[in-house]
């Protein structure tokens, strides 16, 4: 976007005054960095002004086009940021039309980032706690965007959140991301798979999108001068009748024996 161009440039006119001024090499990174963050943040308010939404309480019956872009942007800035090097893989598997469920093993908060920023082309909002939609900027810039918060603990707020899930499908307002696990692993091994997630994909009538990431749970704040290999790949694209004839419980046994056969791979390669 524009605004995060024009703030960077600030920023690393900063550095450069700053490194002619005598300020050494290590001012002047720190003034890019800073310069760096500043801009990110000025993109999310100006993104969220501009957005204008009120009432936080209702998910938005359209998707603000300036809210989804401005949530690519800055998944791809966070990862870079943050030392991400993104191996995408199966790329062509991905649906060419029409919506669809991605579901996928969860390791680190890269890794919707990596989704939003890399995958900005098939429009994916995640659905993620009800506390991440809370975040100051960041949380009305995602709910504009068409990312859902679900209430776990709550089984009948968690099904209203399915279900409108399942009717942005519907509506082609945008493809739907969830992490099945609930929450991060931290680690290499998977947490069990949540079931109704997979529901949304029957109720929405569109195809399942598996995919795997490995290499993620590596990175750490601070980490982007000692950048890591993060590996995201599409492993299998279930048609919308395969998904609607099955079981919720064959979908989520299906999905996590490709998700784990993937990990194995790579952990065999390391």
């Amino acid at each position: 976007m524009l605004f995060f161009w024009l703030f960077l440039l600030g920023g690393c006119a900063a550095a450069a005054g700053i490194s002619l001024a005598g300020g050494g090499v290590g001012l002047a990174v720190l003034g890019f960095v800073l310069g760096f963050v500043l801009a990110l943040l000025l993109t999310l308010v100006v993104v969220r002004l501009l957005t204008r939404k009120t009432d936080l309480s209702k998910p938005d019956a359209v998707q603000n086009p300036i809210a989804r872009r401005g949530c690519a942007i800055t998944g791809e800035i966070l990862c870079k940021l943050g030392g991400v090097r993104a191996d995408l893989r199966g790329l062509e598997k991905l649906p060419k039309e029409g919506r669809f469920l991605f579901v996928c093993n969860h390791r680190s908060l890269f890794d919707p980032l990596m989704v939003m920023g890399y995958l900005a082309d098939w429009n994916i909002a995640f659905i993620s706690k009800p506390s991440n939609m809370r975040i100051p900027l960041a949380g009305a810039i995602a709910q504009t965007a068409g990312f859902l918060g679900i209430d776990r603990e709550n089984d009948r707020n968690a099904l209203r959140t399915i279900l409108t899930a399942a009717d942005y499908l519907k509506r082609d307002l945008c493809s739907i991301g969830v992490y099945p696990e609930g929450t991060r692993s931290h680690t290499r091994a998977m947490l069990p798979f949540h079931k109704g997630s997979f529901k949304i994909a029957q109720r929405g009538g569109v195809p399942l999108v598996v995919a795997g990431i490995s290499g993620s749970e590596k990175l750490k704040q601070g980490y982007c001068l000692h950048p890591h290999r993060v590996t995201l790949a599409i492993l299998d694209v279930i048609p919308a009748a395969e998904v609607k004839a099955a079981s919720t419980s064959e979908l989520s046994e299906r999905s996590r024996a490709l998700i784990q056969a993937f990990l194995d791979r790579e952990e065999a390669r390391t």
